[in-house]
């Protein structure tokens, strides 16, 4: 019976491999801008519009990411006379080396800088400057990427390097080392 699960998992990660790689090359037949080494884990929506997107280089979009680069709500105003030329676009624009976290929601009009980590489940409503760390709804500064990096380093679980391209070696080593440790109650 496992092998049965194990298939339909393998089945399902094809699946969804395909539909990703589909989903980007359609959009870039659409005008979607893309630097080097783009990593996407999971399916981003990148908008009826992804000729408005940018992407950077070296950056990485998570799990359900979404674009947004118009306002759809014009389809109620625009049934208003007064209202009826109303429509909102705006460009999205993402820097070098940034990272968006998963079921971000990216507004039009904005720009995220260079060296940016956007945590999960975001709403970026304003633009988010370089080697800054944003999250939230709507999305707020967190910190710099200097004292992230410097958090990273403190809480960090040291592992020899070579691991990492050994997947299992590397799960075996952390589940034998990681602490038991939480994060307290707040208060």
């Amino acid at each position: 019976m496992i092998y049965f699960y194990r298939l339909i998992i393998k089945v399902n990660v094809i699946i969804k491999n395909l539909l990703k790689k589909a989903t980007l090359e359609t959009a870039k037949r659409k005008g979607l801008r893309v630097g080097k080494n783009l990593y996407i884990e999971g399916i981003p929506n990148f908008g009826s519009e992804p000729f408005l997107v940018e992407i950077g280089d070296d950056v990485t979009i998570a799990e359900n990411v979404s674009f947004i680069n118009h306002g759809g709500d014009a389809r109620v105003t625009k049934k208003i006379e007064k209202f009826a030329d109303g429509r909102f676009f705006g460009r999205i624009k993402i820097g070098n080396n940034t990272f968006v976290g998963k079921s971000t929601i990216i507004m039009p009009g904005i720009s995220i800088g260079n060296n940016c980590i956007v945590g999960s489940l975001s709403l970026i409503s304003s633009s988010i400057p370089d080697n800054t760390v944003y999250a939230g709804v709507p999305a707020k500064f967190i910190c710099t990427i200097e004292d992230y990096g410097d958090k990273l380093l403190r809480n960090n679980i040291n592992y020899p390097r070579e691991l990492e391209s050994d997947r299992q070696q590397l799960e075996e080593y952390i589940k034998k080392h990681l602490p038991h440790t939480y994060k307290p109650v707040k208060k």
